[in-house]
């Protein structure tokens, strides 16, 4: 067995899975703490903070250059939280492995109200993520929305500084990061439905580097791929990405899968939701035929206001 080196962002939360990473690797194969090793990457989405991520191109940004990495060779594999990694990979990529999923759910997060449905008219909601807002506003349009970037501990800071009286977070993050007690109150998917592949981390490989395919297979969870296969299948379908609000989840029950995926306007005033169950076995072609029915639902108007 070679060493590995694994290539990830440098936050709290992307350092925390890729050690999971390592740790799952080591085990597995009795290699010493010297046989993997973690390599920092800064991503285009880590440095700019001047404006939303939406304005700057989009879900690659926490990805590229790790990618780039990958590619050249410095490193091995790349651990990615897979809410984050395009539909399209470069070519040469692979997603290989999907860890066992998280918590899919949305924490609410506040010092002074315990739910949103709670909090009074004009109360200040903060958040970067324009599915969330889009949500929110569907709600709640009674609410203001402001924008609210950084990591996990950034934003907590943010909510104790009253810069806005809630905010969200995925519960997968805070659980990782021993942070779970910071959750005011899980939301129910019923209430806020998941971006696509919430809780779940990827490892991406070069296609053709098969020691590293072998290595990864003991840490591949069949049933967290199969949901998220559905999940990106939809997301591809609608060619989703930052700039767009889209939710979907799928669930697993023995051989029977279950898919529920929504699209909003940004501003939260049209909503489409669609809802299916199948088996395992048809979880791509279940989250394209979803894709395509909203597609069809929405028309084009309503892409057009979507994306400009």
């Amino acid at each position: 067995m070679h060493t590995f080196r694994i290539g990830t962002r440098g936050s709290p939360l992307a350092l925390a899975q890729a050690n999971d990473v390592r740790a799952r690797l080591i085990a597995a194969h009795g290699l010493k703490d010297g046989d993997v090793s973690i390599t920092v990457i800064k991503t285009s989405g880590d440095i700019i903070q001047d404006r939303p991520l939406s304005e700057a191109g989009g879900k690659g940004l926490f990805t590229k250059e790790i990618e780039q990495a990958l590619l050249a060779g410095e490193i091995d594999l790349a651990v990615h939280s897979m809410k984050d990694v395009p539909t399209v990979l470069p070519d040469g990529l692979v997603i290989s492995t999907l860890l066992e999923r998280e918590d899919v759910r949305d924490a609410f997060i506040s010092l002074k109200y315990k739910t949103l449905a709670e909090m009074p008219a004009g109360a200040v909601v903060g958040t970067s993520s324009l599915r969330r807002a889009a949500q929110v506003r569907h709600v709640r349009p009674d609410l203001k929305v402001v924008e609210f970037r950084g990591n996990v501990e950034t934003r907590l800071r943010k909510i104790n500084e009253g810069v806005a009286d809630a905010t969200f977070l995925a519960m997968a993050g805070l659980n990782r990061l021993g942070l779970q007690a910071k959750a005011t109150a899980a939301i129910e998917t019923a209430v806020m439905l998941p971006a696509v592949a919430q809780g779940a981390v990827g490892i991406e490989i070069r296609y053709g580097d098969s020691a590293t395919r072998a290595a990864l297979a003991p840490l591949n969870h069949a049933q967290t791929a199969l949901c998220v296969t559905a999940e990106r299948a939809f997301l591809a379908k609608l060619e989703g990405s930052c700039r767009t609000p889209i939710a979907g989840l799928a669930e697993l029950n023995g051989t029977a899968l279950s898919f529920r995926g929504s699209i909003l306007t940004p501003d939260g005033r049209c909503c489409h939701d669609t809802a299916r169950t199948g088996v395992a076995a048809d979880a791509e072609h279940m989250g394209v035929t979803a894709g395509a029915e909203l597609l069809e639902r929405a028309g084009p108007e309503f892409f057009k206001a979507v994306f400009g």
